[in-house]
């Protein structure tokens, strides 16, 4: 091996140590451009339905998600904290309900199968106690009350995220103001020969962030206002928090409409068992709809990911980045998905674009 390509190497593998050891600040920046990115497509929106200048678009822009914000923190978010409350501390009594019908629903087959060879009644919870293997409802219910009183011990240290937060707003602000900049800074990253071509990858990347946030907050709304108008009409208590809950889980896909899925499954238990079905079966409508019929409408130029993709980025996000990867996952699946299309398919296997011009 000559000099040259051990000191490449080297210098890769210091490079990928480098990288590595900013990974934290890599995604919080990589989630400061998404947000710019949103800011940047709600302002061209508005600049062209108007036809006013970037500025004023942009200070509309501002204003009206600090009056939504407003709106929401003195009207929305008390009761939402309020209901939210209360789903927690139903889960461990609906976690006991299901248990106990569980158990009753066992003996009942039991009795059919069995016939005149089931122990009676009275003697029940001898044959419960042979089920050992399964903790009773009361163990299970606390070690559920135990697992959401770590989980809102950890939420409850908030400084890190806080600070975290106002580093993904600040930055997000700065791109907005100047977006072109900051473009251009990235493009002189990159050799000049290659320099009119990331350009346009970059422009590519733009469109499709673009496309992507926008279907996924017209979505969003529209499974809030379904899962409202749903859990309203059987009778479910809770009705905002459960449906700001599913609006605000669908942006992950897969994993955010199954956990969304508990907390009225849980309240409708603790209400009438049968309702605990018809949510059930609601939700997987509403999804269906989602997936069929409102995302293909609204997201027809967005980047497809196929599912089995779209679940390993997000296990693999996840472990490399933590709860923000999960969340980030399908907006870096997309930036990466451009770029081995554009730079590794297109110019390097299809074009062999850099041999050309070196």
């Amino acid at each position: 091996m000559n000099p040259t390509s051990l000191l490449t190497i080297i210098t890769l593998v210091i490079c990928t140590l480098i990288i590595w050891s900013l990974k934290e600040i890599i995604i919080l920046f990589f989630a400061s451009i998404v947000m710019a990115m949103a800011l940047c497509t709600i302002t061209g929106k508005i600049r062209d339905i108007f036809r006013i200048p970037r500025w004023i678009s942009l200070v509309i822009t501002i204003i009206s998600i600090l009056l939504i914000s407003s709106i929401s923190i003195v009207i929305i978010i008390p009761q939402f904290t309020s209901e939210f409350q209360e789903l927690i501390n139903q889960i461990p009594s609906a976690v006991s309900k299901l248990w106990e019908l569980s158990i009753n629903t066992y003996f009942n087959f039991a009795e059919i199968i069995y016939k005149d060879n089931i122990p009676n009644l009275a003697d029940r919870t001898i044959l419960t106690n042979k089920l050992s293997i399964i903790p009773d409802g009361a163990t299970l219910a606390s070690g559920v009350t135990e697992s959401i009183s770590k989980f809102i011990n950890l939420i409850s240290n908030v400084g890190i995220g806080i600070l975290q937060l106002l580093f993904i707003i600040s930055v997000g602000l700065m791109i907005t103001l100047q977006p072109n900049a900051y473009r251009e800074v990235a493009i002189l990253l990159v050799p000049s020969f290659y320099r009119r071509r990331a350009r346009t990858i970059l422009l590519r990347c733009g469109n499709a962030l673009s496309s992507w946030m926008t279907g996924v907050i017209l979505s969003s709304i529209f499974v809030a206002i379904l899962a409202s108008i749903g859990l309203y009409l059987l009778g479910i208590k809770l009705v905002i928090a459960n449906a700001l809950i599913a609006g605000v889980l669908n942006v992950i896909p897969n994993v955010g409409p199954t956990i969304s899925t508990i907390f009225p499954l849980s309240v409708a238990l603790l209400d009438t068992p049968w309702k605990s079905l018809a949510v059930l079966g609601l939700y997987i409508v509403i999804q269906n709809i989602e997936s069929y019929i409102i995302t293909p409408s609204i997201m027809q130029k967005q980047v497809k990911l196929l599912p089995g993709l779209t679940i390993t980025a997000q296990f693999i996000f996840t472990i490399l980045f933590g709860p923000l990867g999960l969340l980030l996952a399908i907006p870096m699946a997309v930036v990466i998905q451009i770029f081995i299309k554009e730079i590794i398919i297109h110019d390097l296997l299809e074009k062999n674009y850099f041999s050309s011009k070196m």
